[in-house]
């Protein structure tokens, strides 16, 4: 297993600590506050580090696959997969702690679901579809749309809806723009 693929395990790996910090320090687990106590208050802080140290995995197994010619079949499935789950838990832990409507994460996570089925069937016809620019300014606006819900200051709260609508808006606009480039594997499995 090279490099790329362990970080992209490891971002996998970060998820449960992630999740147990982010909910730790405000679900009713009373083993939670026996084992932390007092320092619960700074768990979305350690929760806040791990998801940047996931995020940053993400984008550091990309450049040493392609630097490396290190790119393998695990990695273009998993690598994706990873940053999904990573995002979609994030959100979902995030509507828990009433920091984001619900129904903005499903739109989000709908969009996800999406674009791995057109990349499903245009797999099926040996087409890889590249992700595009509308699809990454998108992720880079969640990742941070997410620390700033993590970090949950009421002086950054203006920023952070804006952020959000933003997110929300890109997710939408490259959904829109990746069914309009790729609508031929749909009908006919031409690109």
């Amino acid at each position: 297993m090279n490099l790329p693929n362990k970080l992209t395990i490891f971002r996998v790996i970060l998820i449960v600590p992630f999740v147990i910090l982010l909910l730790g320090g405000y679900a009713q687990w009373g083993w939670f506050q026996t084992v932390f106590g007092g320092i619960a208050d700074i768990t979305d802080y350690i929760a806040l580090a791990i998801f940047i140290i996931a995020s940053l995995t993400d984008m550091l197994d990309g450049k040493i696959a392609r630097k490396y010619n290190l790119v393998t079949n695990f990695g273009k499935f998993m690598d994706p997969l990873a940053d999904k789950l990573l995002v979609c838990a994030a959100l979902i832990c995030l509507i828990e702690l009433d920091r984001i409507p619900a129904w903005i994460v499903i739109i989000i996570i709908s969009r996800e679901f999406i674009i791995s089925g057109f990349r499903l069937i245009a797999a099926d016809n040996r087409v890889v579809i590249a992700a595009n620019y509308w699809g990454k300014f998108k992720t880079t606006f969640q990742m941070v749309m997410v620390c700033l819900m993590i970090v949950n200051l009421e002086s950054l709260t203006v920023l952070t809806q804006i952020v959000m609508w933003i997110a929300l808006a890109l997710t939408v606009i490259s959904l829109v723009d990746y069914i309009l480039k790729n609508k031929g594997v749909l009908f006919d499995g031409n690109i």
